[in-house]
């Protein structure tokens, strides 16, 4: 691994209301450098709650608690809101899951582009539109004059979220954290969007926090694979070795893939013990 960009130790979530306490992440620690780092895990197992801590984005019940959580010399935890404002955009962006929900549909998506810019640049607009006319090509958009004076119901799924991960890079962050970016895509464009984000990651030399049900598409596509089960992760291993994976969760949730031509009996039921006292596997 690279130096890291964000480096993070014993990362905890606590949500607090006046009936429990929830602890929904616990003890997580992790480093990121110029590469893709896979995060993992059934739904509720805590990892957009990792990613959403890291821009300082959780609701206000939500208490964030680490012993590290330093981004290029930072300590996150420590910054006003006012600082905080300057990182989270500008140099760590964050892609949603489903573009419709993410971009206003009362806006042009090519002034939303442009608008991302100028929040940072203080630039004039012409300049700006410029930028983004730039970036809205540089994610394989074939006409951008046209697609930059369209409504967000005007596009379709793919092409929004190419347009969502134009606005991310505008303001060229060092890290991106996308969450679940390609789940809503049919398998064509699922590509072209992971064909796009691996060369932003070589040719720009950034950061990718990549969160994921897929285990397959992790397994061909990230470097490292963190695997979190209850707020917790169990294992860490490198995207090529997840097939040779020790840890019993890491096991089940690999068996429930389905496999052409493979033909099984019933799956065995994962043991969901306490997650607090689940062994880590963790390899170099």
């Amino acid at each position: 691994m690279t130096d890291p960009i964000l480096s993070v130790r014993n990362l905890n979530v606590t949500y607090l209301s006046s009936r429990a306490t929830l602890n929904a992440v616990r003890n997580v620690s992790f480093d990121i450098g110029r590469e893709k780092v896979a995060i993992v895990g059934e739904s509720g197992s805590g990892k957009s709650t990792v990613g959403r801590a890291v821009v300082r984005l959780l609701t206000p019940s939500a208490k964030i608690t680490a012993d590290r959580m330093d981004f290029e010399g930072k300590n996150l935890l420590s910054l006003s809101e006012r600082k905080m404002q300057d990182v989270r955009g500008r140099r760590i962006s964050m892609i949603l899951q489903d573009p419709k929900y993410s971009l206003n549909p009362v806006v042009t998506v090519g002034e939303q582009v442009t608008e991302a810019y100028r929040v940072h640049n203080k630039v004039p607009h012409k300049e700006a539109k410029e930028r983004a006319l730039a970036q809205l090509a540089s994610v394989q958009i074939r006409d951008p004059a046209h697609v930059y004076d369209l409504y967000p119901h005007e596009v379709s799924g793919g092409m929004g979220q190419r347009i969502m991960i134009a606005m991310m890079l505008i303001p060229e962050p060092s890290l991106i954290i996308a969450d679940e970016p390609t789940s809503a895509l049919d398998v064509t464009v699922k590509l072209q969007v992971l064909a796009i984000l691996d060369d932003l990651v070589r040719d720009r030399g950034i950061g990718l926090m990549f969160i994921s049900h897929d285990l397959n598409l992790v397994q061909s596509f990230c470097d490292r694979v963190l695997i979190m089960y209850a707020g917790q992760v169990v294992e860490e291993l490198r995207g090529d070795e997840l097939g040779d994976a020790k840890h019993d969760y890491t096991k089940g949730l690999l068996a429930s893939l389905p496999r052409i031509g493979d033909r099984r009996g019933r799956l065995s039921v994962l043991d969901r013990k306490d997650s607090w006292s689940m062994p880590v596997e963790k390899r170099p």
